[in-house]
């Protein structure tokens, strides 16, 4: 039998108010609160803040606060990555960003998914799909990136876009739903 924490980081339906995941998400609240406290904080305290909140944070990843997530250890930031002011970053499932990727202000990031069927909602029953944004990737500011979505290396998101579908590698993408630019 799978624990609640084991079913949601398999991607399984699982039940959120779990006591096991009530607890971790009472940790990273408080590791949230204290990073977005530490914004006059230097660069490598913050950096050490990031290693111990996340997954994996690169060498000279950056997160300027506020910042907000659900769990954390399932971030993982490649070298240089930068996130702007004001990111969410749901991570029920992994979260990989690639290397040299920026993402701009106010952007969502979203693992947790619901099921379609309202009996199973009615249970309180949620599931996780990662994302994963490849490397050198530019995400202008609130954008939201859906469940499940994978952005190529060298890719272009537009401001405000509502990613719905897959971008390919070296792809620009704009709008809601966010469409290949030609």
């Amino acid at each position: 039998m799978m624990t609640q924490k084991e079913r949601m980081l398999a991607g399984e339906l699982y039940i959120a108010d779990d006591p096991e995941l009530v607890e971790d998400a009472a940790r990273a609240a408080a590791w949230c609160d204290r990073y977005n406290r530490a914004s006059t904080a230097t660069a490598a305290d913050r950096h050490a803040l990031l290693l111990e909140g996340l997954g994996h944070a690169g060498r000279g990843a950056t997160i300027r606060p506020p910042f907000h997530c659900d769990y954390g250890y399932n971030i993982h930031l490649g070298e240089g990555v930068f996130l702007n002011f004001g990111c969410t970053v749901l991570d029920v499932v992994p979260v990989r960003i690639g290397a040299g990727t920026q993402i701009g202000p106010g952007v969502q990031i979203l693992t947790a998914d619901h099921p379609r069927d309202p009996a199973e909602r009615a249970r309180m029953l949620e599931f996780g799909r990662p994302v994963s944004i490849g490397r050198n990737v530019w995400i202008g500011g609130a954008a939201l990136i859906l469940p499940g979505i994978t952005i190529g290396d060298n890719a272009i998101v537009g401001a405000g876009s509502v990613v719905t579908r897959d971008v390919p590698n070296g792809a620009t993408v704009a709008g809601n739903p966010a469409r290949l630019l030609q």
